[in-house]
């Protein structure tokens, strides 16, 4: 029995005698035929028409998408860990830990009952409070040479905003706290044995007499 003639994707069949293709019948949906449709030599319909691929091409756009090459062997390939291994690098993880931790805690009392180490510590706690003292009498010299120089300003002539009069008031006030720093009229830190009270500080005591 021979067998019939496979249709191509767009339906055409060749026959096998005559070699002429055509659209065999066929039936719709409601039922009607529709007639067979001869198609003329020469012509291929684009569904027939096989489409070039280019191996290089297809292997570029597919890249990343698989695993990598060879690493399936290297798999494979691998020995199983055994239990008796895994339970020993365990062990000695546990040990690594143990060891760290106790150089910790002795490199920590080390410290905690060295003299040296405390009596650095407790230096550094006294020279707190002259530190934060030479960092106020900066700041007050700066601000005793501003208002001397508006000061010098007003005695020339000058006008001043009401903010530079504010400072100049404020001369003999600088001067004091200065002085309880420890520091003359200048800014300069007093010599031992130095009592001698600055111009401004005679002069208010002198008025309050």
């Amino acid at each position: 029995m021979a067998s019939s003639p496979q249709p191509t994707n767009s339906g055409i069949v060749t026959d096998e005698t005559s070699g002429e293709r055509h659209i065999p019948e066929s039936v719709r949906a409601d039922g009607t035929k529709r007639k067979a449709i001869k198609i003329r030599p020469g012509y291929r319909p684009p569904e027939d028409v096989e489409v070039y691929k280019n191996r290089t091409a297809e292997t570029f756009r597919n890249r990343g998408k698989g695993p990598v090459p060879g690493a399936e062997g290297l798999a494979e390939s691998k020995p199983a860990q055994s239990p008796a291994i895994s339970a020993s690098a365990a062990k000695n993880a546990k040990r690594r830990e143990a060891r760290k931790k106790a150089k910790e805690e002795q490199a920590k009392d080390d410290t905690k009952s060295d003299p040296s180490t405390l009596s650095a510590a407790a230096a550094a706690e006294e020279l707190d409070p002259e530190v934060e003292k030479e960092k106020k009498a900066r700041n007050l010299k700066k601000k005793l040479r501003q208002a001397k120089e508006l000061k010098e300003k007003k005695d020339g002539g000058g006008s001043l905003l009401p903010e530079q009069i504010a400072k100049v008031i404020k001369i003999n006030e600088l001067i004091r706290e200065l002085e309880a720093l420890g520091f003359d009229a200048d800014g300069e830190p007093k010599k031992s044995g130095d009592d001698t009270a600055s111009p401004a500080a005679a002069k208010e005591t002198s008025g309050k007499e």
